[in-house]
């Protein structure tokens, strides 16, 4: 097997060491490099090209923005920013994003051993979507020998005993999940949003701090308001509201209006947010009420949460094979039959509004 070929770019030993501690354990991972700065990085890429770049973003001689941006111009390669949880920190990373990184991650702290473990499975994970989303081969990101269980929705909320009947109504919802390229995806989707669309609820994988960065860079460009989600937010007309980074975000029915519920809960397919939490949810108390799309991600995430949302009478879309930067999520979405159409990135915003107006 061909391992992934990874070399980490940061000032700090402490965090070079950590990194190469993770990325050593995973067997499909080989680090044939570390850099203290982007400069020296770039006399050792110039030797060996790695197949992943991991990235720290305040760094001496060059910052990791600007060696990001002629990367990216010169010699394009998967990067993945492994950055300091700050508000600073978390508006450079969105703009990493928007230079072409692929997934954006928080530095690893070694404070407990259950820490350990999740930033293990996340930096490793990154890493392997990193590297499917440049030479396009899915990577398995599961390893029972070093990975914790993976756990299901069942975790955080339970499907009902007996399935629930709900009246359909003109309150529609719309409900997304995204994980590695999602951010661009969720932006083109957003901006084609009428002001008076039905309100949208979306879990996109990413670490707190930088959900909230996220919400309101997509607030200051969208007809629409984007914010990051708290406890007991009413899902209204014209309003996106986006997951907390490390938080579950789950929908509820409150008397005849639907609100969001936050919940700390364990890791759900490896992930915190989760699509298939949020999906489910929706199943559970929206069921026809919502459209659900599942676009661009690593893993299988929200597969079954939105075929719970078919099953419950929902409308679900999964985005197509040559829009995604990663086609790993909607891939099992569409092999469970869990999505009523598959779509291309660029119409699906067009495809909703039909749907709804109808």
């Amino acid at each position: 097997m061909k391992k992934i070929k990874v070399m980490i770019v940061d000032d700090s030993a402490l965090a070079r060491q950590t990194l190469l501690n993770i990325l050593s354990l995973d067997p499909e991972i080989k680090v044939i490099a570390t850099a203290a700065d982007p400069l020296f990085a770039a006399r050792k890429i110039a030797k060996e090209k790695p197949d992943v770049i991991t990235l720290d973003l305040e760094m001496p001689r060059m910052n990791g923005l600007t060696f990001l941006k002629k990367l990216m111009s010169y010699q394009p390669i998967p990067v993945v920013i492994i950055s300091s949880l700050t508000t600073k920190g978390a508006e450079a990373s969105i703009q990493a994003l928007e230079y072409g990184a692929i997934e954006v991650i928080t530095k690893p702290r070694v404070a407990t051993r259950e820490f350990f473990e999740e930033s293990r499975i996340q930096i490793c994970d990154a890493v392997k979507a990193a590297a499917a989303a440049k030479i396009k081969i899915v990577t398995s990101v599961a390893n029972v020998n070093i990975m914790l269980p993976k756990l299901s929705a069942d975790s955080v909320i339970s499907l009902p005993q007996i399935p629930v009947s709900i009246k359909e109504t003109t309150d529609k919802l719309i409900i997304i999940g995204a994980s590695t390229g999602g951010t661009s995806a969720i932006q083109g989707f957003l901006e084609r949003m009428p002001p008076d669309c039905p309100g949208i609820v979306i879990v996109q994988h990413m670490p707190e701090l930088f959900t909230r960065s996220f919400a309101d860079r997509l607030n200051a460009i969208c007809s629409i308001t984007v914010k990051e989600g708290v406890h007991g937010d009413i899902i209204t007309p014209g309003k996106a509201i986006i997951a907390p980074g490390n938080k579950h975000l789950m929908i509820r029915k409150t008397g005849a209006r639907y609100c969001v519920e936050i919940n700390e809960g364990p890791l759900v397919n490896r992930h915190r947010p989760s699509v298939d939490v949020l999906f489910r949810s929706a199943a559970k108390f929206a069921g026809p009420n919502a459209v659900g799309i599942i676009m661009t991600g690593m893993g299988d995430d929200g597969a079954k949460g939105l075929l719970e949302m078919k099953q419950s009478g929902a409308y679900t879309i999964a985005q197509d094979e040559a829009s995604c930067v990663v086609f790993g999520m909607p891939k099992v979405a569409i092999s469970l039959g869990a999505s009523n159409i598959v779509l291309p990135l660029d119409k699906i915003a067009g495809h909703v509004c039909q749907l709804l107006m109808r």
